[in-house]
């Protein structure tokens, strides 16, 4: 629990937020999108490059031959509010078929009320879904000395969501991970690169459904296998 707590407090890293131009067009442009939208957890924070979960999904996304391009516009130390707030431009500028949201922890870590982190998450996936996009929520838990009734209302947060806006829920991205001392970056607070394919193995399973039926796959076998684009990020520290 100790490990859990201490990476909950990482996610209060200084924010890197994105630039305000698009990413520069490239193969893969055309093809359905797949936003992820969240923290360092998602950012690949203190992960070396391509390896983070998520530019393993884009990996295996291809393999698999699904016809979709994944963009990262994650950022660490992000909350609902600054999620809520850069969106509507992320939704302009890539126009998802998927949104995968993975936002709230640094909210609970600041104690900040469940309600207003839950008004920020609905917003966002009435937001997407608004835009024609798929929801995909992923939960946070947070640990038990912020007490019981903010963690269980926090908890119950996620499942409240996915219920009354109709969108896949993964409840916990770390539960394979977080107190597992040999899946901890050497800092002991973040998921190391072999923690990875475990945040993967737990987002797949909700996600493969989103990505729609056999129309969308490759006509042809052997897919070139690209990686996430990733929306550009001033001054972001690893």
């Amino acid at each position: 629990m100790v490990i859990l707590l201490a990476w909950l407090a990482a996610l209060a890293a200084p924010l890197t937020r994105a630039a305000d131009r698009p990413p520069a067009p490239d193969a893969a442009a055309s093809a359905p999108v797949i936003l992820v939208f969240g923290d360092s957890l998602s950012a690949g924070y203190g992960v070396p490059p391509g390896h983070g979960w998520v530019d393993l999904l884009a990996r295996k996304i291809a393999r698999e031959g699904y016809d979709f391009s994944v963009v990262n516009a994650s950022v660490s130390g992000e909350t609902t509010e600054g999620g809520l707030a850069r969106l509507p431009r992320a939704l302009a500028m890539h126009r998802p078929a998927i949104l995968v949201l993975e936002l709230g922890a640094n909210d609970g870590l600041r104690g900040l009320p469940v309600a207003q982190a839950r008004h920020n998450l609905a917003q966002m996936i009435t937001l997407s879904q608004a835009h024609g996009a798929r929801v995909l929520l992923i939960g946070i838990r947070m640990p038990p000395n912020y007490g019981e009734r903010y963690t269980s209302a926090f908890h119950a947060m996620y499942g409240q969501l996915a219920q009354r806006q109709s969108v896949a829920l993964v409840p916990f991205l770390m539960a394979a991970v977080a107190l597992k001392p040999g899946l901890i970056q050497a800092d002991g607070l973040h998921p190391n690169e072999r923690a990875q394919p475990l945040l993967l193995a737990t987002v797949w399973p909700l996600l493969q459904p989103l990505l729609g039926p056999m129309a969308h796959i490759q006509a042809h076998h052997g897919a070139h296998l690209t990686a996430p684009r990733r929306v550009p990020a001033a001054g972001e520290a690893r």
